[in-house]
């Protein structure tokens, strides 16, 4: 797909990763749910609130979470979008193009 991936291993990670990277650098994020240190929904509260031009870069959840009730708290958190476990290739394919165009 040309897509370059980096791993966090934990939300707070992330963070750090987005927080120490120029803006623009990242085109999205896959965010897990439960993950150790800091879990996805704080992590996303925190990236948002950034003050970043590029804090509102499309989160996307991908988690074991399937219920209607988690999409909605992913999305009440800040996240743009969710993908439930066990993900479906095509599925995240699609979905990164809705949300990231021509890049």
């Amino acid at each position: 797909t040309g897509m370059e991936l980096e791993r966090a291993v934990n939300g707070l990670d992330c963070c750090e990763k987005f927080e120490k990277s120029e803006p623009g650098y990242y085109d999205a994020i896959l965010m897990d749910i439960r993950m150790p240190v800091m879990n996805g929904y704080d992590a996303t509260r925190k990236i948002r609130a950034m003050e970043r031009e590029d804090s509102s870069l499309p989160i996307i959840a991908m988690t074991a979470d399937a219920f209607s009730d988690d999409a909605r708290r992913c999305m009440e958190c800040g996240m743009d979008a969710h993908l439930a476990k066990p993900l479906d290739v095509r599925e995240c394919m699609r979905m990164l193009k809705k949300y990231l165009g021509g890049k």
